[in-house]
């Protein structure tokens, strides 16, 4: 035959259909030829592979098995025959099973070079069906680069505040006498100028930031400053329990996640000429006046509106909780009043019986009464002393805490009230909305004669709905707000509450102990028998002998407790 001539170019697959004929079996014969006329890649790919030695030619189906699989996850798709002429297409990367060998020699190094490759990564993208390169731990120091911003804006996000409020100073004339306070403020907000700064405030300074903050943040539960008092207001102890309840103000505002970014809060903490600067923004914002704020800006009247009645039970009832916890802490602050009053009245008495006592002890002849007599004097002084301290300390712990809470219901029933006047300017809104609705329903009716005031009444009514959706949407906004505030109040209740009991009873107690040791030392004093040093033991016998003059003393006291007895 002309086959067997050696012309054909296929003549590898005539020389395996002879041997394959040899063997007995002609199906290898024609089983080459189907593949050709289906599809020229992979008989091109397995004349490429073919083109080895002829030694392993019994391992040639394993070589077309595998690239069946490659022909389905190969990511260049089929391959055309001048590619596959030049090199031959790599096998698959998955490992071959147990038991089974490579293909041929030349499969060989393909999936040497490509482990190499993958070893190196060298690719740029894993081929399809082939697992990704393990991924490599992070080098020591990239935890840190991920941390720190992450720190830093969260400290910028929420800065820290520390603020005092001491040192106050009596100023001015008998008819324009005030206190002024030292307000020192240290703060990590990039918004400041200092990190640590110190400015000169009077108590009108304080009512200006409560107000300022209450207009500029409706629904926020802002902290109040202390009540006014016209009589006594130079008095130590009520200047003391002043600024104690100012810093107590501006702690809680500058922690507050609303208020601390409010821009009349750095103002006050901040400006040197605080007066000149609050004249010049009312010059700026002369429209806004003292209204100014979130209602206002949006073209809101904040003045009061009719009757208003509360549709949501949650609101209605910490309404009622509300002013049931004022009227008991009312009634708790007057319990607390009345203690600190009776700490004051015995610390009074005890003056009064110490001064007494001290006349006893002048006209008194005998030296063995006089001096037990002046050092239970002395002893009455110092327990008024002790009484005073404690009744301040009361006011300064509890009493204070009650006011506080009392006045931040105050300051909650303010934003109850700003959230009706919401209300009713959401309906008030809604019923101007409804008229010009109805305005432009009759136009419409009309027809084109009244084509101008048509247009006229379309603009008006959509500036009615704006309004009615942004009042809406303040009114819900202002719900939500108050629902986040109230939660709030709970939460400080609780902590502050108890922070001021322990301390209330932790002083209680101190106070005791002083007292118990005051009467102890007094009674060493009286058993000993020396009247200026209580503290010191009985003089030893040596030096009893030497005076002679104690133990006179001890053989006349005991002469006259016989004689009592």
């Amino acid at each position: 035959m002309d086959l067997d001539a050696g012309e054909s170019p296929w003549g590898d697959e005539l020389s395996q259909s002879h041997t394959a004929n040899r063997n007995g079996s002609t199906e290898p014969a024609t089983a080459p030829s189907q593949p050709a006329t289906q599809d020229t890649a992979p008989t091109t790919s397995r004349s490429a592979v073919r083109r080895g030695p002829r030694g392993p030619r019994k391992v040639s189906a394993q070589v077309t098995k595998l690239e069946a699989v490659d022909d389905s996850t190969d990511p260049l798709g089929p391959l055309g025959e001048s590619s596959a002429a030049e090199e031959a297409p790599l096998p698959p990367s998955k490992e071959p099973g147990p038991g089974v060998r490579p293909a041929s020699a030349v499969s060989q190094p393909s999936s040497t070079a490509v482990s190499m490759m993958d070893s190196v990564s060298l690719t740029e993208e894993p081929p399809r069906g082939q697992n990704p390169p393990p991924v490599q731990p992070p080098p020591a120091d990239a935890p840190k680069r991920q941390t720190q911003p992450s720190i830093s804006v969260e400290q910028a996000a929420k800065p820290t505040f520390h603020i005092t409020v001491g040192d106050p100073t009596k100023v001015g004339d008998l008819t324009s006498s005030h206190i002024v306070y030292r307000v020192r403020t240290k703060t990590t907000s990039k918004a400041y100028r200092r990190p640590e700064f110190e400015v000169g405030r009077r108590y009108r300074d304080f009512l200006w930031l409560y107000n300022q903050l209450h207009n500029n943040n409706p629904g926020v539960v802002v902290p109040p400053p202390p009540e006014k008092q016209a009589v006594g207001r130079f008095d130590a102890n009520f200047i003391e329990s002043r600024r104690a309840a100012l810093e107590r103000m501006l702690n809680k505002i500058a922690a507050h996640p609303i208020l601390q970014h409010d821009a009349d809060l750095k103002l006050f903490l901040e400006s040197d000429s605080l007066s000149i600067d609050i004249k010049n923004k009312e010059n700026r914002e002369p429209d806004l006046g003292q209204n100014k704020g979130m209602l206002s800006s949006l073209g809101i009247s904040v003045g009061g509106g009719g009757k208003f009645i509360e549709h949501d039970d949650w609101f209605h009832d910490r309404r009622i909780y509300l002013d049931a916890l004022e009227n008991q802490l009312k009634a708790l602050h007057k319990a607390v009043d009345t203690v600190v009053a009776q700490r004051k009245s015995l610390a009074e008495a005890a003056g009064d019986f110490s001064a007494s006592l001290h006349s006893l002890a002048a006209v008194e002849l005998s030296p063995q009464l006089s001096g037990p007599l002046e050092g239970l004097s002395d002893l009455q002084l110092r327990i008024r002393e002790l009484y005073e301290r404690q009744a301040q300390q009361d006011v300064l712990t509890l009493g204070i805490t009650i006011e506080e809470y009392i006045r931040l219901i105050g300051s909650i029933k303010t934003a109850f009230s700003q959230r009706q006047k919401a209300f009713h300017n959401w309906h008030n809104a809604e019923q101007e909305l409804s008229k010009r609705r109805h305005t432009q329903e009759k136009l419409l009716r009309q027809g084109k004669s009244q084509q101008d005031r048509l247009n006229q009444i379309n603009a008006d009514v959509a500036d009615a709905e704006r309004k009615v959706h942004q009042s809406r949407l303040l009114f819900e906004d202002m719900g939500r707000l108050m629902r986040n505030e109230l939660e709030r109040f709970e939460r400080e209740k609780v902590e502050d509450f108890k922070s001021g009991v322990e301390t209330f009873l932790e002083s209680a107690v101190e106070a005791q102990k002083e007292l118990i040791e005051l009467w102890e030392t007094f009674l060493l004093q009286l058993d000993a028998g020396e009247e200026g040093n209580p503290l010191y033991p009985p003089p030893k016998p040596s030096t009893a002998s030497s005076s002679g003059e104690a133990p006179a003393t001890t053989e006349q006291t005991a002469t006259e407790e016989q004689a009592n007895e």
